[in-house]
């Protein structure tokens, strides 16, 4: 891993590398991941997705490509690339399992080591941005994935929580795990913020609202928006659709596009 390091790699070609956390299950960090994605190869960037959720790999099916297969090259695992433009490359467990539905069991040993290959043995090319989804917690396979990443200077993480107390409060202990392993915070995302009506498009605070934000404020860090939940955007990532395109009038539309503003905006800041 050192001397892979050294040279770059396969991660020569990236970069900017983002880290998508939250200290608890079902907040929407792979629906945060993918549009983000999305949003960053709809202004024209190279983006990969890194799924390091091992036991519940969703990004595969939320791309539409849960049926492509990985390929070895002299370099390693090539990626699996979404659309004819090949502008998206993805790497997910997901694509190494024989039957979609097989359940990972195994010890954090096996999780850690195919995390490590993940970062050292893809073979990414030239991408302007990584995204790492990781499961929720902040567990064995966090650990291994922001020291695999380290000698590759992340950008940093986005937190995801929803409104209710009990997740904020679960984000604020990944707040603490990002402060302890020196992994700088680009901003929260407020998910799930208020329920957009398919019929009449009004949005009902369903959780209660500004929970995220109130958290940015306190541990003084960026504030990155609120993203309501909109049945499309459901629809829309469990068929595979790509939502920033077909449903741009959507409440959900401005804040994805500006958090992945915001994340342009940083890592121009970063590169200056």
């Amino acid at each position: 891993m050192e001397e892979a390091a050294e040279d770059g790699g396969n991660l020569a070609g990236v970069r900017h590398i983002v880290v998508v956390l939250s200290g608890k299950g079902g907040v929407g960090k792979s629906t945060i991941s993918t549009e983000l994605a999305l949003a960053l190869h709809h202004t024209g960037k190279k983006v990969g997705i890194l799924d390091v959720d091992l036991c519940g790999p969703s990004i595969p099916r939320m791309l539409n490509v849960q049926d492509r297969d990985v390929h070895q090259c002299d370099g390693g695992w090539v990626p699996v690339f979404v659309g004819q433009d090949k502008s998206i490359a993805v790497m997910s467990i997901g694509f190494l399992l024989e039957k979609p539905d097989d359940a990972v069991i195994w010890r954090g040993p096996k999780k850690n080591a195919l995390i490590k290959q993940f970062v050292s043995d893809v073979t990414w090319g030239e991408l302007d941005f990584l995204i790492v989804d990781t499961p929720p917690g902040t567990s064995d396979e966090h650990i291994s994935t922001v020291e695999s990443l380290r000698p590759y200077k992340p950008l940093g993480a986005i937190l995801v929580t929803t409104p209710q107390a009990v997740s904020v409060g679960d984000v604020r202990r990944e707040l603490t795990f990002c402060k302890k392993t020196g992994l700088r915070v680009l901003g929260i995302v407020e998910n799930m913020s208020g329920f957009v009506c398919p019929h009449c498009s009004e949005c009902t605070n369903v959780f209660s609202k500004g929970g995220g934000q109130e958290l940015a404020k306190h541990a003084e860090v960026p504030f990155l928006g609120c993203v309501p939940l909109d049945p499309k955007l459901s629809q829309s990532l469990e068929q595979g659709r790509d939502f920033l395109q077909e449903f741009p009038k959507s409440l959900a539309f401005p804040a994805l596009a500006d958090i992945a503003r915001q994340i342009l905006a940083g890592a121009s800041a970063c590169s200056s």
